[in-house]
């Protein structure tokens, strides 16, 4: 390229800093869209506490471990009884 010969004008500088705003941009939006998706991600597990869905599958399944301590079922037992009460919870709690 000679001296005399100016620059595409994608090469500029001016054009790369428009190029890394508008990417920076779209960053926003997504992160605006997605916000909620975000929220959990953010505040970690405590979050997964207060879900009904959550809370409802840890009871049975602390029920469930208490029936296996006092002895009324075996383990095997307690392991079939955790999936039905998942699947116990999945139905009824809305989501």
């Amino acid at each position: 390229m000679s001296e005399d010969e100016r620059p595409h004008p994608l090469d500029r500088p001016a054009a790369r800093l428009v190029a890394v705003g508008v990417g920076l941009a779209a960053l926003a939006v997504l992160a605006t869209i997605h916000r909620d998706d975000l929220r959990g991600l953010i505040a970690g597990p405590a979050t997964a506490a207060a879900d009904p869905l959550s809370r409802c599958i840890a009871e049975h399944h602390a029920t469930i471990d208490k029936g296996v301590s006092e002895g009324v079922f075996q383990p095997a037992q307690a392991a079939l009884f955790k999936q039905r009460a998942e699947g116990l919870c999945r139905s009824t709690v809305p989501q």
